[in-house]
């Protein structure tokens, strides 16, 4: 955990004064960044990291079966699950490709919703194989966010900001030094073959990506 604030509401102005904040604290090379799909978060991080994005995976397919019949959410949750089990960025795109098809005559915006969301979908995949599972969702960190609900709902009202971040930074630091001793998400391993890797193959699979733009 690098930071953490509070803000009146999710804005595209909240969203970018907190990643300038990390960036004036030193953080850089940021490779990917993993969100669900909130514009104002999605416009700060191009404005501030200009990095590839990658669109939560578990957070679209929740999404997608709200625009589908109920007889159809077993048959479609399945099939987009599948997409982000192929072996290859190549299969991947081929898969998406043939659900769009497959969607187009019953779930019609499923299926746009999709090809429209394809490149925000697969960045995950222009990074090692070992880190796939871990990349393409926000699972851990909604996690953390639903202990945090659960701990500042039992003391109901704060009397400021600074109170909840004592709360919550308290819980974060429990958090971290937890990952740090006993934890760990991505191996020592397979990240120093990440950062190891031949220029040459790092630029030829980031191009791969696009990254949103940075002002």
């Amino acid at each position: 955990m690098i930071g953490l604030d509070v803000g009146e509401a999710e804005t595209e102005a909240f969203w970018r004064e907190f990643l300038r904040g990390l960036r004036a604290r030193g953080l850089q090379g940021v490779r990917l960044c993993v969100s669900d799909c909130h514009e104002g978060l999605k416009a700060a991080i191009g404005q501030v990291l200009g990095c590839p994005w990658q669109r939560c995976t578990v957070h679209f397919l929740r999404n997608m079966l709200g625009h589908c019949a109920k007889a159809q959410q077993p048959m479609i949750s399945a099939a987009i699950r599948g997409i982000f089990a192929a072996g290859s960025p190549e299969e991947a795109r081929e898969r998406l490709a043939e659900v769009v098809e497959r969607l187009e005559p019953t779930a019609p915006k499923v299926a746009q919703l999709l090809l429209d969301a394809e490149t925000e979908l697969l960045a995950f995949y222009a990074f090692p194989r070992e880190h796939w599972s871990k990349l393409r969702s926000t699972n851990p960190l909604e996690r953390v966010n639903r202990e945090i609900g659960r701990r500042t709902d039992v003391v109901g009202i704060f009397p400021n900001d600074a109170a909840l971040i004592r709360l919550a930074g308290a819980m974060l630091i429990e958090q971290t030094d937890e990952w740090l001793v006993a934890r760990r998400y991505l191996s020592q391993e397979s990240l120093s073959g990440l950062v190891d890797r031949d220029d040459h193959i790092h630029k030829h699979e980031i191009k791969e990506v696009p990254a949103l733009s940075a002002a």
